[in-house]
């Protein structure tokens, strides 16, 4: 797991870069046919409606896969009723992308109040009732029911925040990791450009999908840990034991001499250097959290494997992390090494419609007509809030984009839209404006085991 991957754009191009970009990805056999195309080698299926914008996450994807040559098509809603509507684009050659689309599915559904939502605002025509609850998992079953032997990736905000076992608003109870419920091969968090990347080349090359568990941003299932990691076992929780008195700060004020101090033939003593231990290194160590069933029977391990799960979001220092559910283990390894701006600038300058699929006929997506003369300038959060998962989904160090970048999008926006009025309704991120906001020092960053990033500055 190296700390310096291979640069999006740097990698060699599958063969079917030849046939270009497509003007929207194919969402039908007479689509995949008018591109010349006999069989696709991704397939994304979406519980969003499709809309080829930067800002829906299967879009991103699938236009990323695409500048690497794969020819990319796209199930966005199937009807869940049966396994049918799955085999629309065929078998591919490489492998399913399954997410649940922009929003976790259950509030997508459902308020706080846990009352059936009437409307859907990443449906067209903003119709409710087009995905499953737990799309994630009902969308891979059913894929594993039409084509048993291909491999299955998850991906999106419904799985990175489901990638352990996790309290459960809606049945009021634990769950376990969505990767056994949805019987995937590999489950991605966080920004999965990266880790998708770097799949789909391995799989091209001809390696099977259980060769690849090394990846940053991936979590997959097994029977048994790696042999050569060290466990550092944290599936219990210190009991305090006798609290002594503080001892007074002001005693003995006369200074005493170091009794472990060297003097040199001149009098001077030389201080005794210290002695630190050794980091654990992400390549050797792994921490092992409370398992399923123990945190959903004690509350207080609950708690103590989630603030272990929150201190290991630095890619620069986290641990991969095991959890045993039954007889299985759930392996996490390390969030993914954030994008540098050049290439976060190559992600989002990629040839976006901007508007949702022609087959919807005009139906209005109302999460797209907010934020379709938007700019994304940034990604994550140093904020840590409790009451937010960006930190946890995303990374706490802010990515950002060129302002060069940035106004090349304003202007294709303005050359490029019928509906563009001059005015550019947003430019910003998941949250607040962060852009170009990090820590004084690198070295620091790297180091930072903090929840949050404190005293930020500008570069």
């Amino acid at each position: 797991m190296s700390d310096n991957p291979t640069v999006l754009y740097d990698y060699r191009k599958f063969w079917a870069e030849c046939l270009g970009p497509a003007p929207w990805l194919p969402v039908s056999r007479e689509e995949m046919e008018q591109l010349g195309w006999d069989s696709c080698d991704i397939i994304i299926v979406s519980g969003d409606g499709y809309v080829d914008h930067p800002s829906f996450g299967m879009a991103v994807i699938g236009r990323v896969l695409e500048a690497q040559g794969f020819r990319v098509g796209m199930i966005a809603q199937p009807d869940w009723q049966s396994a049918e509507p799955f085999t629309v684009l065929g078998r591919p050659n490489l492998f399913f992308g399954v997410t649940a689309g922009n929003m976790d599915s259950m509030i997508n559904h459902y308020t706080a109040d846990k009352k059936r939502r009437n409307d859907d605002a990443y449906t067209p025509g903003n119709v409710a009732g087009r995905r499953p609850d737990r799309a994630v998992t009902v969308y891979s079953q059913r894929l594993r029911e039409a084509f048993r032997d291909v491999p299955i990736i998850i991906g999106g905000i419904e799985a990175s925040l489901r990638r352990i076992a996790h309290y459960d608003y809606w049945s009021d109870r634990v769950r376990r990791s969505v990767l056994l419920d949805s019987r995937a091969d590999l489950l991605l968090f966080g920004n999965a450009e990266r880790a998708i990347v770097e799949i789909a080349h391995g799989l091209a090359e001809g390696r099977a999908i259980d060769t690849l568990t090394h990846i940053r941003g991936t979590a997959f299932t097994t029977r048994t840990p790696p042999a050569d990691r060290i466990l550092i076992d944290s599936t219990s929780v210190d009991q305090p034991g006798k609290i002594d008195a503080h001892p007074n700060p002001y005693q003995g004020m006369d200074p005493e001499p170091c009794s472990d101090a060297q003097t040199d033939a001149a009098g001077v003593s030389e201080p005794t250097p210290v002695r630190l231990m050794a980091s654990p290194k992400c390549d050797t160590h792994a921490i092992r959290l409370p398992s399923a069933e123990a945190v959903a029977e004690d509350p207080v391990l609950y708690a103590h494997a989630s603030r272990v799960f929150h201190k290991e979001t630095n890619p620069h220092n986290a641990l991969p992390m095991v959890q045993a559910h039954g007889d299985r283990e759930v392996w996490l390894n390390p969030p993914p090494i954030p994008l540098e701006t050049d290439e976060l600038d190559w992600v989002f300058e990629l040839p976006y419609q901007r508007l949702p699929h022609p087959s919807y006929n005009g139906a209005a997506v109302p999460a797209m007509d907010m934020i379709q003369h938007s700019v994304n300038i940034m990604r994550g959060c140093f904020g840590g809030c409790t009451f937010c998962s960006i930190t946890e989904h995303e990374g706490r160090i802010i990515q950002s984009r060129s302002e060069a970048s940035i106004i090349r999008e304003v202007e294709r926006i303005r050359d490029t839209s019928p509906a563009f009025t001059g005015v550019i309704s947003d430019l910003g991120g998941p949250t607040a404006n962060m852009w170009r906001i990090a820590c004084k020092d690198k070295e620091t960053e790297a180091a930072c085991r903090k929840a949050e990033l404190r005293l930020p500055r500008h570069l």
